[in-house]
């Protein structure tokens, strides 16, 4: 029987990125169900680094993360991950309260500023009157991030195993005697970084779920020659309807910022949904839409209170939850993954998190 110290069940961004952080110190098993790491929402995700996204519990653990993306150390890349965009939120009148409540929440912690939306994007309909400015927010390479997370995990010695479903796992008095693909596994400490997945995992280790549900988000890929630029900041609806973003030229990434209830699975793209995110885009701007040239949809799974979950269960010693990331766990993996190595080894924190509330992410809130 094969025996390491941590086995993580999920090889996204999250596991990827954990996996690597850990590897450095112990020995480390990634366990994926798919052919491809990262195949159901890293895989999926129209990923941005933007402050605001997630609200003020995720907030500085994306501030924190900004850095890393912008200026990663040398054995991670060679490269940053990021690239300039912005983001307009916009709103129409009866959205005062959702702007001033963007406002206030992030008072010295995030540069926002008041701004005309029909000067920063030509094209936007004239009852889009409300502004707010989020200058600092980047593009990300989604795939270019996760490779290096992959390519740092195995540098440091960890191992991964794809087609590698968990099937079963027992509590022993030295750890844990794990069934998967390939033959038994013991280890110390399971983490679960499963994703949509993450309730099912805890169940089949005989831990009890923490309600974390996945919701389903249809995109697009709209040509839209009309575009007037491709350096045009993402336009964010302030009363949630929708958000955009250009990708490449004369083309748009759109989606109606749904949040649909769904099982865990290999999502496919909500046609109501299609129809809705056509509808709020033409609402907004006047761009003539040439086609729709893809749609896909991605899994975004939440906890009750919809900040992520982070540290070891209360109730099953040598379980460890990484999982409820919802839809920014790409903009905070590098935090996140030092939260996590701390907390999972029990040791201080990098003084780049050091500031961070770890309690407002334990999973000890829902016990």
């Amino acid at each position: 029987m094969t025996r390491f110290d941590v086995v993580i069940v999920g090889g996204g961004i999250a596991g990827a990125s954990l996996g690597a952080e850990l590897a450095a110190q112990a020995s480390v098993l990634i366990l994926e169900k798919e052919e491809v790491a990262g195949y159901h929402a890293t895989g999926r995700s129209v990923a941005f680094w933007e402050e605001t996204y997630g609200g003020p519990q995720v907030q500085p653990l994306t501030t924190a993360s900004g850095p890393m993306l912008l200026s990663p150390d040398p054995d991670f890349s060679e490269r940053s991950f990021v690239s300039p965009r912005r983001t307009l939120h916009v709103g129409r009148v009866g959205d005062e309260g959702a702007r001033d409540r963007l406002l206030a929440s992030y008072v010295g912690k995030v540069a926002l500023e008041r701004v005309d939306p029909q000067v920063v994007v030509p094209g936007l309909r004239p009852e889009w009157m409300l502004g707010v400015l989020e200058p600092e927010v980047k593009d990300i390479d989604v795939g270019a991030l996760h490779q290096a997370w992959l390519r740092l995990f195995r540098r440091r010695g960890g191992e991964m195993r794809l087609i590698a479903a968990l099937r079963s796992a027992q509590r022993q008095s030295n750890g844990w005697r794990l069934e998967a693909s390939g033959g038994p596994i013991a280890c110390g400490v399971i983490v679960n970084a499963a994703g949509a997945w993450a309730d099912d995992v805890a169940r089949v280790c005989g831990v009890a779920p923490l309600g974390i549900k996945p919701l389903l988000r249809t995109v697009l890929q709209l040509r839209v020659p009309a575009m007037p630029s491709m350096d045009l900041p993402l336009v964010m609806d302030l009363g949630g309807g929708f958000y955009f973003k250009p990708e490449g030229e004369g083309r748009i990434w759109l989606t109606p910022h749904d949040e649909v209830p769904s099982p865990p699975c290999d999502a496919a793209p909500d046609e109501l949904a299609v129809a809705q995110a056509i509808a709020r885009f033409q609402e907004a701007v006047n761009w003539p839409i040439e086609a729709v040239e893809r749609k896909w949809a991605g899994l975004r799974s939440f906890a009750l209170d919809r900040a992520p979950v982070y540290g070891y269960d209360p109730d099953m010693p040598g379980f460890f939850w990484f999982a409820g990331q919802g839809g920014f766990g790409i903009q905070t993996s590098p935090a996140a993954a030092l939260l996590g190595r701390a907390l999972l080894m029990k040791e201080a924190a990098p003084e780049i998190i050091a500031s961070l509330d770890f309690a407002a992410y334990s999973p000890t809130r829902f016990r």
